[in-house]
């Protein structure tokens, strides 16, 4: 078995080899192509956290895997990651298990090219001020992937704690971005000088209030998984005259703030625009106008950890890194 641990991951995969991985298993699931049993989340309420099991297969490429992901927003404060995992590699063909590697990075990267390509199909073309709402884990690289597909010009940074955000802004600086950044404390203000919005927040509450979008806002939520948590009002999705999943049947049980909607009878499942795959599929921008107001809601499925682990494989196996294991 090929071991790949983390940093040898950041060495070797990166947002672009993520986008065009995500693209090609979008098209394979529109192809009936993938086979991904719903998820088990296993929740620990004292803490607040959460365990995830995400198994999938690709029918077509022989190969299947499964993700173990734990989430404890606690763990900062004994000098451990909030997200830890882990994912296993499976040959399908005769059942051989390949590869073990770190699924951390991993799932912060796919996540930011799931909203890469969203931003891409839905954002306006002159977008160029970014809002980003969290900046915690995953946030970082919801940056790189709205800015693979933008010319963002100004990032404004929003976070409860102004430090942490301040902290953000010089892990911009120090990785290269070379885009202008700054922190506003008014959410308010930020959302209404925003063209594009991500937010990665764990909030049980709307982070931003949808009465302040301004026409033509484009919104990535991907902080929020679970039923009870909502980083978007009701507003917003109100407002909101397309709104895109990354996969359907995971947004029905998790996404709670379309499903707040269903619930209180504002909003219908049935006015969900479309899957991302299918929008991948058919490879075209879907905004019809400038004023239009778009959002893009994420829960993760396994399938695309499953891509971006057979990339990192395909990789590890060209170039010799890893370590093989003899099990």
């Amino acid at each position: 078995m090929l071991v790949i641990n983390e940093k040898q991951i950041q060495q070797l995969y990166k947002m672009s080899d993520a986008m065009k991985d995500i693209m090609a298993i979008l098209k394979a699931k529109e192809q009936e192509k993938i086979a991904n049993p719903h998820r088990t989340v296993i929740e620990f309420p004292e803490r607040e956290a959460s365990a995830l099991y995400m198994p999938s297969a690709d029918l077509a490429g022989d190969v299947a895997g499964v993700k173990v992901v734990t989430i404890f927003p606690e763990n900062p404060a004994q000098g451990k990651p909030t997200t830890q995992g882990m994912i296993l590699l499976t040959d399908a063909a005769n059942g051989e298990h390949v590869a073990m590697m770190a699924a951390s990075y991993l799932t912060r990267l796919r996540t930011g090219a799931l909203s890469g390509i969203a931003t891409d199909l839905l954002a306006k073309k002159e977008s160029r001020v970014l809002v980003v709402i969290g900046t915690g884990a995953m946030a970082f690289e919801q940056v790189l992937g709205v800015i693979a597909v933008r010319t963002i010009e100004k990032i404004i940074l929003v976070n409860r704690t102004p430090e942490k955000a301040l902290a953000f802004g010089g892990q911009l600086d120090d990785f290269g971005v070379g885009i202008s950044w700054e922190v506003e404390i008014n959410v308010a203000k930020a959302v209404k000088k925003a063209d594009i919005i991500c937010c990665a927040t764990r909030s049980n509450e709307p982070v931003f209030e949808g009465a302040d979008l301004q026409p033509g806002t484009h919104i990535n939520g991907v902080g929020s998984y679970l039923p009870r948590m909502r980083e978007v009002d009701e507003v917003t999705v109100a407002r909101a005259d397309k709104i895109v999943v990354d996969d359907l049947a995971g947004v029905k049980g998790e996404a709670g703030e379309l499903i707040h909607g269903a619930k209180t009878g504002t909003w219908s499942f049935e006015q969900v625009y479309g899957t991302l795959s299918k929008l991948a599929m058919e490879n075209r921008c879907t905004r019809q106008s400038d004023e239009e107001i778009t959002f893009f809601k994420s829960v993760g499925a396994a399938y695309f950890d499953l891509a971006v682990a057979k990339g990192v494989y395909a990789k590890a196996q060209a170039t010799g890194a890893g370590v093989r294991v003899d099990m």
